[in-house]
């Protein structure tokens, strides 16, 4: 995995670039290392394709520089058009190398594939004019679109779109992965993402989710060792049982519904308690077996939802807030946390996110890893793009999951995955981590347009993968 799963900022490869660079290897030589890694990716994905690849006047362009001369050593059809002269002194020696032509923006033509080498990692400011005219015209007549480390246009700590650009079928990153190749909207158009190895190694707290190894269940393991999850069933019932029947299908020994009177269990094994008042329910979860409690999925926002929430936070165990807790908490949250003991784990997505937290500027990692710190939770941010965040700082983010989860009751499920994970593992980051990439993998198996029902069954297979 490219720099061990480590993803580093613009300052952490800036850094982790010079202290190859004191250890004695030239800024040139890491250039010819990211070219040729480059265009080795591209010769493999489409040889012989007539390419042009657009140079700007940075190192960026320099690599460009380098990728032409590696193509047309193997006989590719290839040119280079360039935005202007380059600047550093590594990109100028690129150039003097490049054997074939170059050509002004205004007389480059499309070809059928185009190289992105105008800019690169640490962009801070929009292409703008005539450049992004001519950048426009050139990438939007090929067939096909390449991007050398970052697309150009892409704020790279955050993945804010700074322009408009184009989709890419290939994105090459250079040395590290960096935020913007997994946070969205950035991630939503880099096509297939790879990386070139140029002898980074720089610890970062933000790493990319590696599959996980899940341990088989002990010998002397029984239901209550493997984790009795306990489901809050609220206004929409239905909610409630995807998510205990998630759970069930992801390890859990053992899964109860709260509810009040007439719920009915989705199967015979999932267990329904029910309670006529909230001394009742208080007395019920207070039951030491239980492992954890999930609260939130369809649970509803009126003041008897509240006020069940009241009970369930006033009781020292670990929690997952999902949803309709999550809004009833708002802005509140961090206060109403403060103190806890147990673990606590958030499953927001960006609406629920921004009810429970104030967003200033960052990046959707930066706002996720502030939260965490501040309410001490572990916190899993749904979207196209995920970040698990720990209260430590240490962050994951999730390669984009199948976009066929968008589709109502899969966070049911994700909550159910998570809170049986954690009643096996015991540990609230771990458990985000396997029930992350666990729903992910199960939406793969499930293939297109399934519906929550059958996401669930392909639980146990995505697990089956990870023993």
């Amino acid at each position: 995995m490219l720099n061990d799963g480590h993803i580093l900022t613009v300052a952490e490869m800036q850094a982790a670039e010079q202290k190859l660079i004191d250890s004695g290897i030239s800024v040139i030589e890491l250039m010819h290392r990211a070219g040729t890694g480059a265009a080795n990716y591209i010769w493999r994905s489409a040889p012989h394709m007539p390419t042009l690849i657009f140079c700007g006047p940075g190192n960026n362009g320099g690599d460009g520089y380098v990728i032409a001369q590696a193509l047309l050593a193997r006989g590719a059809n290839v040119k280079v058009a360039a935005s202007a002269e380059p600047e550093t002194e590594a990109a100028k020696n690129a150039k003097s190398l490049w054997q074939g032509e170059t050509l002004d923006l205004v007389d480059a033509k499309p070809a059928n594939q185009f190289v992105d080498c105008l800019f690169g990692t640490g962009l801070t400011r929009a292409v703008s004019g005539n450049l992004l005219v001519q950048f426009q015209r050139l990438a939007n007549g090929a067939k096909r679109r390449v991007a050398v480390d970052l697309p150009s246009g892409i704020q790279t700590d955050t993945g804010a779109m700074l322009n408009a650009v184009s989709l890419y079928d290939l994105t090459i990153a250079l040395g590290a992965y960096k935020p913007a190749h997994y946070l969205a909207p950035a991630c939503a158009i880099m096509g297939e993402l790879v990386g070139v190895d140029i002898g980074i190694s720089a610890a970062s707290d933000m790493r990319l989710m590696e599959p996980p190894i899940i341990a088989v269940p002990a010998s002397i393991d029984h239901k209550y060792s493997r984790g009795l999850v306990a489901v809050i069933a609220g206004k929409m019932p239905g909610a409630a049982k995807l998510t205990a029947l998630a759970a069930q299908n992801s390890g859990a020994g053992y899964v109860k519904i709260f509810a009040k009177p007439g719920f009915a269990s989705p199967n015979c094994s999932i267990v329904t308690e029910t309670h006529d008042n909230l001394d009742q329910l208080r007395t019920q979860l207070s039951d030491d077996r239980i492992g954890v409690i999930v609260v939130g999925p369809g649970f509803g926002r009126d003041a008897d939802a509240a006020k069940i929430l009241d009970v369930v936070l006033a009781i020292e165990k670990p929690v997952l807030l999902d949803a309709d807790a999550l809004i009833l908490m708002g802005k509140e949250l961090v206060s109403r946390l403060k103190g806890r003991v147990s673990p606590v784990i958030l499953t927001p997505h960006a609406g629920e996110f921004a009810a429970i937290s104030d967003r200033t500027g960052g990046s959707k990692a930066h706002h996720t890893v502030k939260l965490a710190a501040e309410s001490g939770a572990v916190i899993l941010h749904k979207g196209c793009d995920n970040v698990i965040a720990g209260p430590d700082g240490n962050v994951i983010l999730a390669a984009s999951a199948p976009s066929w989860l968008s589709t109502a009751g899969t966070g049911d499920v994700l909550a159910g995955i998570i809170a049986a994970r954690f009643a096996v593992e015991k540990n609230a980051f771990l458990a985000a981590k396997q029930g992350q990439w666990l729903h992910g993998r199960a939406a793969k198996l499930a293939g297109p347009a399934f519906s929550p029902e059958i996401l669930i069954d392909h639980i146990p297979k995505a697990l089956q993968e990870r023993l």
